[in-house]
C-alpha cells in the first residue's frame, strides 16, 4: 500500500471524467486528482453539447464543479495530452491515468456528394450553436425553406428542434450569439428528419420525441403508413422492445393521428425506412436522394434495413445535416482497438495487444465503451472503473510515479504559457453569467479561443 497520497490524472474533464473525479474523492478522499482539458473550460459535452433550451441538464456543471474542484482537484485546461504533454511524461509523475477522452468524430454516410457546402455533420452544428471555439467560424446557410437531419436519436432530435424554435424561445438560453444572429433570418418551413429503420427502432429517447410533439408554433407531421409495422418489427417489439420502443411507437402514433396545423410557421415531418443515398447539388446542396427499405433478420438473427427496390425520391433541400453516431480517434501510445474505436479495456483497465492489463492505465466513458448511453450512464460506468483502480491501489499494482508534482508543474509552465487554471476558468465562468444576467439569459458565452484565454489570464 502506498504511504503517501496517491496521484491521479484525469485526461478529459467532460461528465465522464467529472464522475470520475467525483467518485474518486468518494471512495478514497486522501488523493491528488488533476484534470486535463484540451479547451479552456471545463465540463465537454455538458457546455458544447447539450441543448441550450435544457437548462436544467445544463445545471449539473454545478454539481460538477462542488464535487471536483470544489474539493480540491485541480483543473489543467488549454492542454492537449498528445501534444502538449506524453502519455509517458504523465505517467512519470502519476500513479494512475485515466482516459476519459470521449468520441470526438462522428460517422459518415459515405455517399456521392456528401461533401458539398450545405452538407455536415449534425455534432458541428451542435458544437457551432454551443459555442464551441474549435467551431466559432463555421457558416451554416439557413436561408432555404426546407432541411433534412439524417437519423433519429437525441441529437438528431436536438438539432431539429433548435431549428424549429422560434428566436424568442431562443433568446431565452444559452446558445452562442453568431448561432442566435444566424438563427433569427431562418428562413426555415420544413425540417425532414430520416430513420433508417422502422418507427419501433427509433433511438430517441420518449422524453425527446414527446418535446419535438410540443412545440410552440411547429406542426409535427407523421404519415400514418409509416408508423404502421411490419411483422419483422411488430415480432421484435414483442420479443425484443424496450419500454421505450414501445413508448415511442405509441406517441408516433399519436402524432399521426393528429389533424394537420394551417397556424404554424415551422414543420417537422418524421419519416421511417428510409437511408440517404447520394447528396445532389452543383456547387452546394440542393437535394437528397433518398431510398425505401426494410427490415430483416440476418443470419445471426439481428434486425437489419435493406433496400426494397430500387426507386429513389429527390428530398428538394438546402441543408443536409448527418446524424449518424460519434467515434473515437486513437491516443499516441496508447494502445486503440481498431475495429471498435474505442480503448482496449477490461472494466476500465486499459489493456495492451496482448490482452494484458497496462498498470496505470485506465478509461472512462466513450472511450471505454463506444458513443453510447445517456450522460447519466457514465456516472455508473465511471464507478466501475474507479473499482478497479481504487483495488489496484490497494493492492500496490500501479508503478511508483518517478517525477514529483513540482517537476511536473515547471514543465507545464515551460511549454504552456496560457495555460488555464480554476482561477482562470472561475473568470470565464463569471463573465459569461455576469453577461447573463444582464441579458436576462443563464449566460452569455464567450466562443473563441482568444476570448477565453483572454479572460482566464486577466
Amino acid at each position: 500500500m502506498i504511504g503517501r497520497q496517491p496521484r491521479v490524472a484525469i485526461v478529459g474533464a467532460g461528465p465522464a471524467g467529472a464522475f470520475a473525479a467525483a467518485s474518486l474523492l468518494r471512495v478514497r478522499g486522501k488523493l491528488e486528482i488533476d484534470l486535463f482539458e484540451r479547451l479552456p473550460t471545463p465540463w465537454g459535452l455538458l457546455r458544447g453539447g447539450v441543448a441550450p433550451d435544457h437548462q436544467e441538464i445544463k445545471r449539473l456543471e454545478d454539481t460538477f464543479d462542488r464535487q471536483t474542484l470544489g474539493r480540491g482537484c485541480r483543473l489543467i485546461a488549454n492542454v492537449e495530452v498528445g501534444v502538449d504533454l506524453t502519455h509517458a511524461e504523465l505517467m512519470r509523475h502519476y500513479d494512475a491515468v485515466i482516459y476519459a477522452t470521449g468520441a470526438q468524430t462522428d460517422k459518415s454516410l459515405g455517399i456521392p456528394g456528401e461533401d458539398l457546402p450545405g452538407s455536415a455533420p449534425a455534432t458541428e452544428f451542435v458544437a457551432w450553436y454551443n459555442g464551441h471555439p474549435d467551431y466559432r467560424d463555421l457558416e451554416f446557410d439557413l436561408d432555404t425553406p426546407r432541411t433534412v437531419v439524417v437519423g433519429n436519436g437525441n441529437v438528431a432530435a436536438d438539432v431539429t428542434r433548435i431549428l424549429a424554435l422560434s428566436p424568442a424561445e431562443l433568446e431565452r438560453t444559452d446558445i452562442a450569439e453568431h448561432a442566435l444572429e444566424t438563427l433569427r433570418a431562418s428562413r426555415i418551413e420544413e425540417i425532414v428528419v430520416l430513420g433508417r429503420r422502422g418507427p419501433a427502432q427509433a433511438a430517441f429517447t420518449s422524453a425527446e420525441l414527446r418535446d419535438l410533439g410540443r412545440l410552440d408554433g411547429v406542426d409535427l407531421r407523421v404519415d400514418a403508413a409509416e408508423v404502421e409495422l411490419d411483422p419483422v418489427s411488430r415480432a421484435w417489439l414483442e420479443q425484443e422492445g424496450t419500454f421505450t420502443a414501445r413508448k415511442n411507437v405509441e406517441l408516433l402514433r399519436e402524432f399521426a393521428g393528429r389533424p394537420p396545423r394551417v397556424d404554424t410557421a415551422r414543420r417537422i415531418v418524421l419519416r421511417f425506412l428510409r437511408s440517404p443515398v447520394a447528396v445532389r447539388g452543383e456547387g452546394r446542396v440542393e437535394g437528397l436522394d433518398v431510398r425505401r427499405n426494410e427490415l430483416v433478420r440476418d443470419e445471426s438473427g439481428a434486425l437489419r434495413a435493406r433496400p426494397a427496390g430500387d426507386d429513389v425520391e429527390t428530398i428538394e433541400c438546402g441543408l443536409v445535416l448527418r446524424s449518424v453516431g460519434y467515434q473515437a480517434v486513437p491516443l499516441p501510445d496508447v494502445p486503440f482497438d481498431e475495429r471498435r474505436f474505442v480503448l482496449r479495456n477490461e472494466r476500465g483497465r486499459v489493456l495492451d495487444a496482448d490482452g494484458r492489463h497496462l498498470p496505470g492505465v485506465y478509461t472512462v466513458g466513450w472511450i471505454k465503451r463506444g458513443p453510447t448511453g445517456i450522460l447519466g450512464t457514465n456516472k455508473r460506468d465511471a464507478a466501475e472503473t474507479v473499482e478497479c483502480l481504487v483495488e489496484d491501489l490497494r493492492e500496490g499494482a500501479v508503478p511508483e510515479p518517478d517525477g514529483t508534482r513540482e517537476e511536473l508543474d515547471a514543465l507545464l509552465a515551460e511549454r504552456k504559457s496560457n495555460l488555464v487554471t480554476v482561477e482562470g476558468w472561475r473568470a470565464i465562468d463569471a463573465h459569461e453569467r455576469e453577461r447573463g444576467r444582464a441579458a436576462e439569459r443563464p449566460r452569455v458565452k464567450l466562443a473563441s479561443h482568444d476570448e477565453l484565454l483572454a479572460k482566464a489570464g486577466g
